[in-house]
């Protein structure tokens, strides 16, 4: 075990799921694409329909429980699959969930916001109207003050877990992922993701980069959300790499990101390159996305590797991670 390793055993973390997830081969998507394709499986994570999140919030809410916090806050996007999981988890150990949005409460509770009503979350709906251009930093301030006006005495989780507590699930995923690669026999493998509030895409880089590892990653954001993204991921990973002892500076032009390019029209709707996406991996593999994370992410899987910029023969690996329940927001035609 590396030092970093054994830094990482040592912070505490409540167990909400089974490991290792599975990663699998989709053999009739690489008999099409004439390479190697793999899927890992972390949609089946955790509570109420699972997701990656989980990974998460299994420091998170050990922290909130060590500081004998009984409310939880987070916030998000209306089909954000961190704040449903952030409910049922908060269920499992006795907390009060409330989710915060942004946005206009819609006529229609759908996806995981009639999944967060069903679990008994105080939802809190707040509409600001245009504005946008902001950094993840300070939307993270502002949601923050806004839950101590609204809540009270509360523990609070940025948007997507994004701080270097919860990204710790992600250097545990990135070196489950290395270890099932090597396993396998999988070298120089590449890794795509969605890239959303850019936590995961911080804790697999932070991990995969001290454990040296062959595995190349890939970020496809999902979003076009917040300004200056590469500089959060790049800050957050140095200060992960920061708290396991293990000091490593990462610069925003080194971030393992493609912005803007498979999003579509905006963060919450469907793109029709990731519709295409979904439905493809649908009738080959019998395996379901979601059309605002996974899919896009997907349509970006494809898009570069028919544009050669995933090597040629080389594996490549998915990573599933989550939001089945958005497939049925009917809000988001």
């Amino acid at each position: 075990m590396l030092p970093f390793e054994e830094k990482l055993a040592s912070i505490p973390r409540l167990s909400l799921a089974a490991y290792p997830t599975p990663l699998d081969p989709l053999p009739r998507l690489s008999a099409e694409l004439g390479r190697p394709v793999y899927i890992k499986r972390d949609d089946s994570l955790g509570p109420a329909l699972g997701g990656n999140k989980t990974r998460k919030l299994e420091y998170l809410l050990a922290d909130a429980q060590r500081r004998r916090q009984q409310k939880v806050v987070t916030f998000g996007g209306l089909q954000s699959n961190h704040a449903r999981l952030t409910a049922a988890a908060a269920n499992q150990l006795g907390m009060q969930a409330h989710l915060l949005y942004f946005e206009k409460r819609p006529r229609q509770l759908t996806g995981n916001l009639a999944l967060n009503q069903l679990l008994g979350a105080r939802m809190h709906f707040i509409p600001f109207g245009g504005g946008g251009g902001m950094t993840l930093e300070a939307s993270v301030r502002l949601a923050r003050l806004v839950a101590w006006l609204l809540v009270g005495r509360h523990y609070f989780i940025p948007v997507g877990g994004h701080n270097w507590l919860g990204c710790l699930g992600y250097v545990r995923a990135a070196l489950e992922i290395d270890d099932q690669a090597r396993a396998l026999g999988l070298e120089n493998a590449h890794l795509v993701l969605a890239a959303g509030s850019g936590g995961t895409l911080a804790g697999l880089w932070a991990g995969l980069t001290l454990r040296r590892s062959s595995i190349q990653l890939l970020g496809i954001d999902v979003g076009k959300l917040w300004k200056a993204f590469p500089l959060s991921v790049a800050s957050l990973s140095t200060e992960i790499c920061r708290r396991l002892a293990q000091p490593q500076v990462f610069s925003p032009r080194q971030v393992p990101l493609i912005e803007a390019t498979y999003v579509g029209a905006r963060y919450g709707a469907p793109s029709p390159a990731g519709q295409a996406a979904l439905q493809r991996l649908a009738r080959a593999e019998g395996i379901l996305l979601d059309p605002i994370y996974t899919a896009k992410a997907f349509a970006g899987l494809l898009g570069e590797m028919a544009q050669g910029r995933l090597g040629q023969n080389d594996p490549v690996i998915f990573l599933h991670t989550g939001g089945l329940p958005a497939l049925f927001a009917s809000t988001h035609p």
